[in-house]
């Protein structure tokens, strides 16, 4: 766990709001990593507050799909699956392509001042290998074509969707081959929309969420493979019987046992089969 991990006061929130709202951020931003034990005395004693809101929070957070609840081990941080990135991206998708459209029709010169000032600070931001500062970069820029649009429904829409692509954008940006592609494909996006070719704006807006998905993909996938002991370490199965590892074999003249033998009671003159415990075999009652 991050040890800047730090709860912001809200004078107008209740308590457990301001601690749902701290680790539903740090979950997101990535200080608190998919697979990462959530353990209520820790994160009490960390943020300086009771454990009852830690529990509430863990809740809510259990309902927003950010925290899973494993038998046994408590509430820990989900993992990033495929299946779950793909229900994103797919609607993010189709929902950029048609913010691009509208943005080429609808938007402000004020706005496409602000869009290029947004363009150049992502680049700046690139430059500084800041993870934080670059999402933040590319949040703001996609936020001017976004609310260009002037439809307040799709506004909402992206909003209601932006919390979950944010921790997305984390996994993409943790890619630093990537970071000139990214350049490049806003480049494209913007002066698409100064010289309203919306089928151009349209498509790279696409060709932009395919290109994290298939990053996003490679980072899970790392993951995964990362936190997979090798094979050899794992036991072998045939016949829905586990076979010992060859090791366990080597300098050993009988096969594997799994049970061992009793050597104790034999020493001791018991025999466990034919007699019971405590009584010796030579032993004869008078």
């Amino acid at each position: 766990m991050q040890d800047n991990l730090q709860v912001t006061m809200d004078e107008f929130l209740p308590l457990r709001d301001v601690v749902f709202n701290t680790l539903r951020q740090a979950i997101l931003t990535g200080e608190l990593k998919p697979g990462e034990r959530l353990m209520e005395i820790h994160l009490a004693n960390k943020l300086g507050v009771s454990r009852t809101p830690i529990r509430e929070a863990i809740r809510k957070l259990e309902l927003e799909g950010l925290v899973t609840m494993i038998p046994r081990r408590g509430a820990e941080v989900a993992q990033i699956t495929e299946k779950s990135m793909n229900d994103v991206l797919e609607v993010r998708r189709a929902m950029d392509a048609l913010c691009v459209e509208l943005a080429c029709d609808r938007i402000t010169p004020e706005e496409l001042q602000d869009l290029k000032k947004a363009c150049d600070t992502f680049e700046a931001a690139v430059k500084t290998d800041d993870i934080k500062q670059i999402a933040q970069a590319d949040v703001a820029l996609h936020d001017i074509i976004v609310q260009a649009t002037g439809n307040q429904r799709l506004i909402q829409l992206v909003n209601n969707l932006s919390e979950q692509m944010y921790r997305y954008r984390f996994e993409y940006i943790k890619d630093f081959s990537q970071h000139e592609r990214l350049v490049e494909e806003h480049k494209v996006i913007y002066e698409s929309i100064v010289k309203k070719d919306k089928e151009t704006a349209s498509n790279m807006a696409k060709v932009h969420i395919d290109n994290q998905k298939k990053a996003i993909i490679r980072q899970i996938r790392l993951e995964r493979e990362k936190n997979t002991p090798p094979s050899d370490c794992l036991p072998q199965t045939y016949d829905s019987h586990v076979v010992a590892p060859p090791s366990m074999y080597q300098n050993s003249p009988r096969p594997h046992r799994t049970q061992p033998q009793s050597k104790p009671y034999r020493e001791l003159g018991f025999h466990r089969k034919h007699h019971p415990p405590h009584i010796p075999r030579n032993y004869e009652d008078p």
